[in-house]
């Protein structure tokens, strides 16, 4: 309770937005209007009835927005798992496996650091048929190398903490060794990295939908409704300003949680935030 004290307000007002996101995104979508229907004339101003207002042909922006966010939570998520996931595998496998396993692996982790991760994603949802699943598998092939090496070098230092020393001495196996006393000394960290990870994740994916090789219509993404509104940025600004807003808020909310959780999880940083 005394670190949650000291943690910046700019946590409180991410992780207070990052709830009414979630509610947003689940009940949002069928709140007014259906997403995908043309429920009016095309480009009306914010309304009693509408109160985004309703885009090219004429759907419920709210009800889009809402959809999207769907979209982007839960893709930022899954990356996210699947990344961790395989990040926490490779990771420990660099440390405790044989040489002739570990050392395989980690320059495979290097090398995967020499690909730009937009264009490797880019690349691999163009083998694909486009749509979420191909930008999931795309997204989440350039997220994990990042995490291993975080845990590798976390799991490096905490083999060597005394009471890990200590269990193994008592004869405990390295199996037990690495659920018992490693992982649970990683979550925190992994919690941290994790949030500011989705916000790379969800403007990842709005860059390709943008790019019009991500989320395909009639589902709604951010990014592809970013891609309209700069068409008719001229006539109807509103049509860029709500998606815009709402990617941006999302991407400032996850940062501030995630520098917010790991002054949590780091004492030294509780200072600094």
């Amino acid at each position: 309770m005394k670190k949650l004290k000291g943690v910046s307000p700019l946590f409180w007002f991410g992780a207070g937005y990052l709830v009414l996101l979630v509610v947003f995104a689940i009940f949002g979508p069928t709140m007014r209007h259906p997403f995908d229907e043309q429920v009016s004339k095309p480009f009306l101003t914010p309304s009693s009835e509408f109160w985004l207002g309703t885009d090219e042909i004429g759907r419920d922006i709210f009800a889009r927005l809402a959809y999207g966010a769907r979209i982007s939570l839960v893709i930022g998520i899954v990356v996210q798992m699947i990344a961790v996931t395989i990040g926490i595998i490779v990771g420990i496998t660099s440390v405790y496996a044989n040489k002739w396993i570990s050392i395989p692996v980690q320059r495979f982790t290097d090398g995967m650091f020499a690909f730009p991760d937009l264009l490797l994603a880019i690349m691999i949802v163009g083998v694909f048929q486009m749509g979420v699943g191909p930008v999931v598998i795309g997204l989440s092939v350039t997220a994990w190398p990042a995490i291993a090496r975080l845990v590798k070098n976390q799991v490096a230092t905490l083999k060597d903490r005394e009471y890990v020393v200590a269990a193994k001495a008592m004869g405990a196996n390295t199996p037990y060794l690495v659920l018992k006393h490693i992982l649970p000394h990683l979550w925190g960290v992994l919690l941290a990295v994790m949030m500011v990870d989705v916000a790379a994740t969800i403007l990842a994916e709005s860059t390709l939908s943008f790019l019009g090789i991500g989320v395909q219509p009639p589902e709604p993404s951010w990014g592809q409704m970013i891609q309209v509104g700069n068409l008719n940025k001229n006539s109807y600004p509103l049509l860029l300003l709500w998606p815009c807003l709402m990617l941006s808020l999302t991407i400032f909310a996850l940062n501030f949680v995630g520098d917010g959780l790991r002054a949590i999880v780091d004492p030294k940083k509780n200072q600094a935030i």
